[in-house]
């Protein structure tokens, strides 16, 4: 399969970037880091972006300011998500500069974020689940969405489109989405019961659910779930790129929450706006 997505390197950092972006790299910025090129010891080894998973505080700030050093991104200017599985999306603005890495969170439960403001970083993290980026090239707006199965099936994705829509009057078809590395349908079982979820959905997802009869699971093709969800809402198919990057098949190169048996840190999907 086809992969839309390629590593950076720097020495021992390595990044993934998206081909489908490089043609607006004068306008934004976008990337998902790796496990690789972090100060972060043992289970967090090394690059680990997730502070509220046990990690020593000052190594995971010390791994964004590598990381933004990297990026040329101001790392005070970062935003980061408050994630808690929902398809809750926070507008973010001047004044939330730095919040989740230099300054306390004043909000809670936001999986998704969108701006229109230059120089603020959006980051959501991610171990498995899906990192949804969204580029409006148009009005100048960009988004990152948090997709494990409960978002997933809050269509958070269609939510992110009509969030961008009402708030700075994104037109669907002008939006470029990437759904970055994440847990593929070979890696993902689920239970009946979480497999029921899909059934409410606003669109037929059978076709995207495969099932085992020896194991008695499912298996959820999480992304291409939600590139139905966005092409449902009007975003172009030919606009939207899937990495086709298992984050548990490459647990040596990411971190893997199902790979890693929870032990693990998190990757950082970031988007700004130049």
């Amino acid at each position: 399969m086809k992969s839309n997505a390629y590593i950076e390197e720097n020495e021992s950092l390595k990044i993934v970037k998206f081909p489908i972006f490089d043609k607006y790299m004068d306008d934004i910025i976008a990337a998902f880091s790796t496990r690789d090129g972090g100060v972060s010891k043992g289970i967090y080894e090394s690059m680990n972006l997730g502070f509220e998973i046990g990690d020593n505080q000052q190594n995971v700030l010390e791994n964004y300011k590598i990381f933004s050093r990297y990026l040329d991104i101001n790392y005070k200017n970062i935003v980061i998500s408050s994630q808690y599985h929902h398809n809750n999306i926070k507008v973010v603005k001047e004044k939330d500069k730095g919040k989740g890495i230099v300054r306390n969170k004043d909000y809670q439960d936001i999986d998704g974020l969108i701006t229109n403001t230059a120089e603020i970083a959006l980051v959501t993290l991610h171990a498995d689940c899906s990192p949804i980026y969204f580029y409006d090239p148009k009005n100048k707006v960009i988004g990152l969405a948090h997709a494990g199965w409960k978002g997933t099936t809050m269509e958070i994705s269609g939510e992110m489109v009509e969030k961008m829509s009402l708030e700075f009057d994104t037109n669907s078809e002008d939006l470029i989405v990437v759904i970055g590395p994440s847990i593929c349908d070979k890696c993902y079982e689920i239970d009946e019961d979480v497999k029921n979820e899909f059934n409410n959905m606003s669109i037929d997802t059978s076709s995207y659910i495969s099932f085992n009869n020896k194991k008695n699971k499912y298996y959820p093709d999480i992304p291409r779930i939600n590139k139905a969800l966005l092409i449902n809402k009007g975003v172009k198919e030919e606009n939207i790129k899937l990495s086709n990057i298992c984050t548990m098949e490459n647990k040596d190169l990411f971190f893997s929450h199902r790979g890693h048996e929870g032990k693990r840190g998190s990757q950082a999907a970031i988007l700004q706006l130049k």
